[in-house]
């Protein structure tokens, strides 16, 4: 298999992403936080910050867990199982699945932000490119060719109405 192309997904039923989102943005973080922690301190703002960073940080925070948690919602109402590293079952289109294709992911982007603002790093935010084409790449265009091979002209129709992001 050459370095461009993607697995066959007929030979599993599952969209073959390299890594769990949520491991992925968890390890990015990780890294982040012990680069800010341990080697060289890269602070959004000075101290006092007073209550503005932490705040916009946790609104972001929840604005992310409460997408993400939508999104577990819509997969339950629909029967099938969120993780990708399980087959697909049902086609899913509601909830926030009506606005954007990857909502969950916008959630897990709001969440990992929210907590660099929290913590007063850069860091995170310096490693986000990184785990946005990871993202991109890795996961989403996997998902999209999986969903596409098995739900057909339901999913093109779907991604013809209904933006990639925002």
């Amino acid at each position: 298999m050459s370095a461009n192309r993607l697995p066959d997904v007929r030979l599993r039923d599952t969209a073959g992403v390299i890594v769990p989102p949520p491991a992925l943005y968890g390890a990015a973080l990780i890294i982040a936080l012990a680069l800010h922690y341990v080697v060289l301190p890269l602070r959004i703002a000075s101290p006092p910050t007073g209550l503005l960073l932490p705040l916009a940080g946790m609104a972001l925070i929840i604005l992310g867990l409460s997408l993400s948690i939508a999104v577990m919602r819509s997969f339950g109402r629909a029967g099938t199982p969120v993780p990708p590293s399980c087959p697909t079952t049902r086609f899913v289109s509601a909830g926030p699945y009506r606005y954007t294709r990857n909502p969950d992911y916008i959630g897990q982007t709001l969440l990992y932000t929210g907590i660099a603002l929290v913590t007063n790093s850069w860091w995170p935010l310096i490693l986000l490119p990184l785990v946005l084409l990871v993202v991109h790449y890795g996961v989403v265009r996997r998902e999209e060719r999986y969903l596409e091979g098995k739900f057909g002209q339901e999913y093109r129709n779907y991604t013809a109405r209904v933006r990639r992001w925002l």
